[in-house]
């Protein structure tokens, strides 16, 4: 376990925490009782965070990279729920409360540093903490919203509907992507969206 206390870069990793979506409502004195709690972790591309199926549950801080949740089916063929950034978390609270296995594999997009925390730690720690409680269920609400209106919106818009779509929610993300992972997210082929490009509609 590589604790911030003493990791070489401490002090970008406590800035990049300080900026989450979700740590920033929380005090200093809260921050530094979470702080024991984390697990500061490197990936290369390619690598799963969390396996579908899996019962150790944990809550993941993106610090740097990207990275998306998918399911697989029995034939092993992905769909990608959401894709996650800087700033940004993954939970598979639901999970835990219902003590249920993780429905979806967490897997890095590009190059990822991330804080972990298991889920029985977090869940003290929220509860010590009722106000962040419920700031961090209405963030796993949002999550769970948003992905049904992409799942929404994937039967409702054509190809280049989709792609402004993504463009316009995350236009931070949209160079930073592989195509071919976009594509499988947008359930469109890699050169359906290479076309849109060449065509100036994205």
């Amino acid at each position: 376990m590589t604790l911030i206390a003493s990791h070489p870069e401490k002090n970008i990793i406590r800035v990049q925490l300080s900026q989450n979506c979700l740590l920033k409502s929380l005090t200093p004195e809260q921050m530094a009782e979470l702080e024991p709690l984390l697990d500061i972790t490197d990936h290369p591309k390619g690598d799963c965070l969390a396996h579908q199926g899996d019962n150790d549950l944990e809550v993941i801080f993106v610090l740097d990279g990207i990275l998306k949740r998918s399911v697989a089916n029995q034939q092993a063929k992905e769909m990608i729920l959401r894709f996650t950034s800087e700033r940004y978390l993954e939970a598979t609270y639901a999970s835990w409360k219902f003590s249920k296995p993780a429905p979806f594999s967490v897997i890095t997009v590009t190059k990822a540093r991330v804080a972990r925390v298991p889920m029985p730690q977090w869940v003290a720690f929220i509860e010590a903490h009722q106000e962040f409680k419920q700031v961090f269920e209405h963030e796993v609400m949002r999550i769970m919203s948003s992905i049904m209106s992409h799942t929404i919106s994937l039967h409702l818009l054509d190809a280049s509907g989709r792609v402004h779509r993504f463009t316009r929610k995350h236009p931070d993300l949209f160079d930073r992507m592989p195509k071919k992972e976009l594509a499988s997210y947008l359930n469109l082929s890699p050169e359906t969206l290479s076309r849109l490009k060449q065509q100036g509609k994205i």
